[in-house]
């Protein structure tokens, strides 16, 4: 009976080990087949130079100061005229909110939908104390290495300059698109976008404008960044996550701290339950979705082992969800996550609070809702303390689809610019102004051919934020590409 039971067994592994290799194997590439593009010759040193003109520009936003760093805002708008002035004599400028353009590049066509290009030119201070770290200070806009360095070269003034200067070629050459074109570039989107991008979205609205698509900042090419894709990744962003801040506030008795209450008692110790309820019942990590199409993508391009296991996913789920739930980047595309950012209680060593209060930061999944998170924390904290939503929150955006014709264009572009490159739909955890078009538009990207390795990534509102002037030139080509081939029929 015990060798039959063997014998049994082992048939059933051999079975499985052939529907594994079959399906491993069935799996086959999605990328799509495109001829090279048309090199477009690009003046690198003078794209170069423009951009670190505007990093020299302190174009700062600043929290409850809508004029702060007038005089450099409205200095780069000045310099925006003088290195593009093709651009300027023939799309209509306009400035809202104070410090945010918006370009209009009139199509021939009134009836087919505009698109939008979108670059903020606002960016973040550099953090106290780290000023010494830079290896070129950075504000000073130095090129050297075969790069600018410079606080706003990745984000996201190298988007503005190379969405300008393919603009600024298309003209040269007389060319005349059949669709509008519009440029959206904001003031304040470090802060939310909504005395730029926002208001821009009312004006359009108002004007009647709805967007085939929509491109913003967002995913980068990446290099060396995908564990088993020997191939570079542009990593499109179809969806944006939400976002909720919600404050917990515990309240008890005050008293000495020589006769302090029983223990779980105090506001602290209430909070404190409640903080590591919250922090180790979280949302449950789910493989499905965007992140679910990315993987699925992802897999026929792989070797060895990675590409096995996520051509088996009907068999090897739990497995992955457990492991891409133990990185943080990777965790972050599974499920809501849960923060903890700040705590306040007290005020005195020998003084028991009579109240205690937390801030959290939740990063919503499209599928779930503020409502959804709201329910989540109530239901884990208990009637002891109070739970409130504060500061701006948001739903996730909705997810565009990867067989819109849209993305069908933007994934034959990146293929044909780089054609070594695997193009995938993936989930933006950040936010970017792009989430204020959702009232106005069929679809929505965040993505740059930015190229970033493991090393680059924290040079993103870091220390020592650079672009190569190569990979700036491939951004002008990009944009270009993008624009010229609109109105070119897909073969």
């Amino acid at each position: 009976m015990s060798k039959r039971l063997l014998l049994g067994l082992l048939a059933l592994l051999a079975v499985l080990a052939a529907a594994v290799a079959a399906n491993t194997l069935r799996q086959g590439s999605r990328q799509l087949q495109v001829p090279p593009a048309p090199v477009v010759q690009v003046d690198e040193a003078a794209v170069a130079d423009t951009l670190a003109a505007l990093v020299r520009l302190r174009t700062v936003s600043v929290v409850g100061e809508p004029q702060a760093n007038a005089d450099q805002f409205r200095a780069l708008h000045a310099e925006l005229q003088k290195r593009f002035p093709r651009v300027h004599a023939s799309l209509q400028r306009e400035v809202v909110g104070d410090f945010s353009l918006l370009y209009t590049w009139k199509g021939s066509d009134p009836s087919a939908r505009p698109v939008a290009l979108m670059a903020h030119h606002d960016v973040v201070p550099v953090a106290p104390g780290t000023e010494s770290a830079w290896t070129v200070p950075a504000f000073e806009g130095r090129i050297a290495d075969g790069h600018v360095w410079g606080r706003g070269t990745w984000d996201d003034k190298g988007n503005l300059v190379a969405q300008l200067q393919a603009i600024e070629t298309l003209l040269a050459a007389g060319h005349q698109p059949r669709r509008t074109i519009v440029l959206v570039s904001g003031a304040d989107e470090e802060l939310g976008g909504l005395r730029g991008a926002a208001e821009i979205v009312k004006l359009l609205k108002a004007r009647g404008q709805r967007f085939e698509f929509v491109i913003d900042e967002g995913l980068v090419l990446t290099e060396g960044v995908v564990p088993g894709l020997q191939a570079p990744a542009a990593l499109v962003g179809v969806a944006e996550k939400g976002y909720i801040t919600v404050q917990l506030t515990a309240k008890a008795a005050p008293g000495h701290g020589s006769m302090p209450p029983p223990a779980g008692t105090s506001a602290i110790a209430k909070l404190s339950a409640a903080l590591q309820r919250l922090d180790q019942d979280q949302f449950k990590p789910a493989l499905q979705g965007v992140a679910r199409e990315l993987f699925d993508t992802l897999a026929p391009e792989m070797g060895g082992l990675q590409r096995v296991v996520l051509s088996n996913l009907w068999l090897t789920r739990p497995l992955v969800e457990a492991q891409l739930a133990k990185a943080p980047s990777t965790n972050a595309m599974l499920r809501t996550t849960t923060a903890l950012t700040m705590v306040n209680a007290g005020n005195k060593f020998n003084v028991i609070p009579g109240q205690a209060q937390a801030v959290l930061d939740f990063r919503i999944l499209p599928g779930d809702t503020r409502e959804d998170v709201l329910r989540h924390v109530r239901a884990r904290v208990g009637p002891d303390v109070e739970v409130q939503a504060v500061g701006g929150s948001t739903d996730p955006t909705p997810v565009t689809p990867t067989d819109a014709a849209s993305y069908r264009h933007l994934e034959r572009t990146l293929r044909a610019l780089f054609p070594d490159t695997v193009v995938a739909p993936a989930l933006y955890v950040a936010g970017s102004d792009s989430q204020h078009f959702v009232p106005i538009a069929d679809a929505i990207y965040r993505f740059s051919p930015i190229r970033a390795t493991p090393a680059d990534l924290p040079r993103l509102h870091g220390t020592n934020e650079r672009i190569s002037i190569r990979n700036l030139a491939e951004l002008v080509r990009f944009y270009h590409q993008l624009l010229a081939g609109l109105d070119v029929p897909a073969t």
